[in-house]
């Protein structure tokens, strides 16, 4: 087929699929094609404006090295990694039974709410016993944290790993630091009841970086960068669902408008700031702290 207009280029574009191997690469690269065309079609764009959005995403990856990962910023600020959480996350309550209708969000009574994964994900943090201060040395004020990870029954759940990180007192995450090692990054497990507790240090909200494409856009757009605080855990336990999530600080700022879309109220948790004195692992703490209580739920996997 020759295409002779608009419509029946996009029509030949997507007879070349007919060929495809897999049928679920099939799907996504059709959809893509027709909403592209339909896109391009929509706003009439313009040959300049096609070529400075390729001279955009080829900025993007030339952004990107081993410790910066642009593409995630740019998925992350445009709402796109927001919406493929919460749409696995759906998947994974209808496989189990826990959600009642189609499109009905998950409550934190239920399941522990997922949100993005961000850019600063470090595997292999060190494995660190209950009750371990994850960040010495590293600046901010010290936070107490503790909770239990349970099933969705409340069946506390052994043995369960926290791999948890964050940025600094500032927002500034290691990875961001020149040469820099891990730092307030650990894996810890639970006890026989499902308990886990560990210091770290109160998160701050901070800017996504700014200094490459993703951040240029954001300007362009009329929009702050900034993130709410928070602190990152990837929960998994044995026979049930892995959640990646956070726990915001309640009253942050940017609470309310989070640049990467990734907060939930369910994740927002109320730090408490106590005196020095006694904490309430027992030990002897010679400045203010903070502390921070929440409850992880996991989904059973599907039989």
């Amino acid at each position: 087929m020759t295409p002779s207009n608009e419509n029946e280029l996009t029509q030949a574009a997507l007879q070349r699929l007919e060929g495809a191997a897999d049928p679920r690469f099939e799907e996504v690269m059709r959809s893509l094609v027709t909403h592209l065309h339909a896109f391009i079609r929509e706003v009439d764009l313009q040959p300049a404006e096609w070529m400075a959005g390729i001279e955009f995403l080829t900025a993007v990856g030339q952004a990107c090295d081993d410790k910066r990962q642009e593409f995630i910023l740019l998925s992350d600020t445009l709402g796109a990694s927001m919406m493929v959480v919460m749409l696995d996350q759906l998947r994974a309550a209808a496989r189990t039974g826990q959600s009642s209708q189609a499109g009905k969000t998950l409550h934190a009574t239920e399941t522990t709410e997922a949100t993005v994964q961000g850019p600063y994900y470090w595997d292999g943090a060190p494995d660190l016993p209950l009750g371990a201060d994850i960040a010495p040395g590293v600046r901010g004020e010290p936070a107490f944290y503790s909770g239990r990870v349970t099933d969705t029954r409340g069946q506390p759940l052994a043995n369960a790993l926290l791999d948890i990180w964050s940025g600094d007192g500032e927002g500034v995450y290691d990875m961001q630091v020149e040469g820099a090692g891990m730092a307030a990054r650990a894996r810890i497990r639970t006890d026989a009841e499902g308990r886990y507790w560990f210091w770290s240090i109160k998160p701050s909200y901070y800017p996504v970086p700014v200094d490459g494409p993703v951040g240029r856009m954001l300007a362009g757009m009329g929009r702050h960068p900034n993130r709410p605080g928070h602190i990152h855990m990837k929960v998994v336990a044995e026979g049930h669902v892995p959640v990646t999530t956070h726990l915001f600080v309640a009253g942050s700022p940017y609470i309310d408008s989070d640049a990467v879309f990734g907060v939930r109220p369910s994740l927002v948790v109320d730090f408490e700031s106590h005196p020095p004195g006694k904490a309430p692992d027992g030990r002897a703490i010679e400045r203010p702290y903070w502390s921070a209580h929440y409850d992880f739920h996991l989904q059973p996997e599907a039989a």
